[in-house]
């Protein structure tokens, strides 16, 4: 049997080198190539035992392609899909970043929290959910289902891979400009995101911390509203940490459950619950996790159906098993 092949577009950046561990880890069945996320760069990356070399964009890769993966930059996503769509059979496309989302041939993907299979026409883009979506739709799909919610109040902590490679860098550089007493870097988010908490970024900052706000409250609209789920009130901060969401959430039911109830119903679901006993869910502990990580788990003390929990899930490792398990069952549906 011939294995599929995938051409991931960003094989460099921090959620395409996500995907090629995973990939790697896996021992996935696929034939996976690789592309600059600069369509007209050759790019070397360090591999496992060699370097990588990832190939500019050109009409033979996306020709030979069963799956596109886009994880890389707007200006190779959109030369991916001029090329994708000259192909008189176009290979199925993966948009792991959001790039198209607003398109009308975008659709929402979440595989872990979907029931059937989703109706797809061929030149459908497969748009994936944010990562806090997924988890907070998870989340609150699974107590729903138990016990009525009547309102959620979230506190997403969001980190600066968020911001790819670049928000990494920028943290890390004004984090050892201010040990230095040095004047920090601004250009990504135009403030100062080390040891600081922040509830919107500068005005000159080339990012918003709206635009992912609203993407989160888009997303959870689309994967919870079938469910009549409530849709939570949420506000985004940016947190001075390098990798992994932690989600500060507050549930209200229509009868409260007790906190072991809450507790045994999600393990039973397969989420990671700790205990009293147990260190809590952090963005340092969750790294390289898969799933979600629930933990400090506590009653409302002013509110008689409300109900604390702490959140912690690794961002990239979220995206990146999502764009596997849709690349996955897109593969097989073109064997079919």
């Amino acid at each position: 049997m011939t294995k599929p092949k995938w051409l991931l577009l960003g094989g460099e950046t921090l959620l395409g080198k996500e995907i090629r561990e995973l990939v790697e880890e896996g021992k996935l069945p696929v034939t996976l190539s690789l592309a600059s996320a600069h369509p007209d760069d050759i790019v070397l990356a360090p591999g496992e035992e060699d370097l990588l070399v990832m190939q500019p964009l050109d009409k033979n890769t996306v020709e030979e392609a069963d799956v596109v993966l886009m994880a890389g930059t707007m200006e190779a996503h959109q030369r991916a899909l001029a090329l994708a769509h000259a192909q008189p059979q176009r290979p199925a496309i993966v948009d792991a970043v959001c790039d198209f989302e607003d398109l009308p041939e975008a659709i929402l993907r979440a595989p872990i929290l979907e029931r059937a299979p989703v109706a797809a026409q061929e030149y459908t883009i497969h748009s994936l959910a944010h990562p806090a979506s997924i988890a907070l739709a998870r989340l609150m799909s699974l107590l729903h289902a138990q016990r009525p919610l009547r309102s959620a109040v979230v506190t997403v902590l969001e980190p600066a891979s968020e911001r790819g490679k670049e928000g990494v860098d920028e943290l890390h550089q004004q984090t050892l400009t201010l040990f230095n007493f040095q004047q920090m870097p601004r250009d990504l988010f135009d403030a100062q995101v080390s040891f600081n908490l922040l509830p919107r970024l500068g005005a000159e900052a080339k990012v918003s911390l709206d635009v992912a706000e609203h993407r989160i409250e888009r997303h959870l609209a689309s994967l919870l509203g079938p469910l009549a789920v409530p849709l939570p009130s949420l506000r985004v901060v940016q947190a001075p940490v390098f990798h992994g969401y932690c989600l500060n959430t507050w549930l209200e039911f229509e009868s409260r459950p007790t906190v072991d109830e809450i507790s045994g119903w999600l393990k039973d679901a397969g989420l990671d619950v700790r205990g009293a006993d147990l260190e809590p869910g952090s963005n340092m502990g969750v790294a390289g996790q898969s799933g979600l990580t629930v933990s400090d788990i506590a009653e409302d003390r002013g509110n008689a159906r409300g109900i604390w929990l702490w959140l912690a899930l690794d961002n990239m490792r979220t995206r990146a098993e999502t764009a596997l398990l849709t690349a996955g069952l897109l593969s097989k549906k073109e064997a079919r």
